[in-house]
């Protein structure tokens, strides 16, 4: 396990503390960087979860820059920017990588995947060589609907042997949608692709050979069935009269 381990692409990634100057200032002031020490990476997926608002989106970010990725997503090509809005939080991290780099990568973010998009499109327009959208299929992103442009890229575009950061990927996809993606999930990582994803999706954070850490005031190590997503979901379907009725009758 050790060995696969040192071979995986990212392994661990540690805040440095230390170089911190307060904690009561954003992006420190967030509840997923001030409780941040250090994460260990599955070789295979790494799951957070969390509720909206604790900084899990920061976080991943800061990840993906510090990893050499566009802060507005895309892979390491990609150098737009449409604003600069994302943190200085990737200057405090340290990454330990294992001693295979990856041969692709992305970094999606849902909010600004339009922005890719574009990019893609402008680029096309603007050069002379093989155009950059026939390798996410072919067609315009555009000219698809958001859950469709993002298939076609996990389809086409990923490929094995590469790293992939996805933050709340279920964004644009139905429950079916999202089965697909937990089957190409699985295609890549027998390729020997490494997947981080930030997500809410109970669905997609069932896939079985992973980690968990749910951010509840610090990162904890959680089963599938003892976060409070698949809880809520399971009680929810499984009373849907009765959960309603609390719901609208408080």
């Amino acid at each position: 396990m050790e060995k696969f381990k040192l071979n995986q692409y990212l392994r661990t990634v540690r805040l440095c503390r230390e170089d911190v100057d307060s904690f009561d200032i954003y992006p420190f002031s967030l509840e997923a960087v001030k409780n941040l020490n250090t994460l260990d990476f599955h070789p295979k997926v790494t799951f957070i979860v969390g509720e909206n608002g604790t900084g899990k989106s920061t976080i991943l970010e800061a990840i993906a820059t510090a990893c050499g990725f566009n802060p507005e997503g895309g892979t390491k090509n990609f150098t737009f920017s449409t604003m600069n809005t994302h943190s200085e939080l990737y200057k405090y991290l340290r990454l330990v990588k294992g001693v295979k780099r990856p041969e692709d990568g992305f970094f999606l973010r849902a909010e600004s995947f339009y922005n890719v998009a574009t990019n893609i499109e402008e680029l096309d327009r603007e050069g002379d060589m093989p155009k950059i959208i026939d390798s996410y299929g072919g067609v315009s992103l555009h000219e698809q609907s958001h859950g469709e442009a993002f298939l076609s890229l996990l389809i086409n575009k990923f490929r094995g042997n590469s790293l992939y950061i996805l933050d709340e990927p279920e964004a644009a996809l139905s429950p079916s949608r999202q089965m697909t993606m937990l089957a190409r999930i699985h295609e890549l990582v027998q390729q020997g692709s490494q997947f981080i994803i930030a997500t809410h999706s109970p669905i997609i954070m069932a896939y079985p050979d992973s980690l968990i850490y749910e951010l509840k005031g610090e990162f904890r190590k959680v089963g599938y069935k003892d976060t409070e997503h698949f809880q809520v979901m399971k009680q929810f379907v499984n009373n849907t009269e009765k959960m309603l009725d609390i719901i609208m009758n408080p």
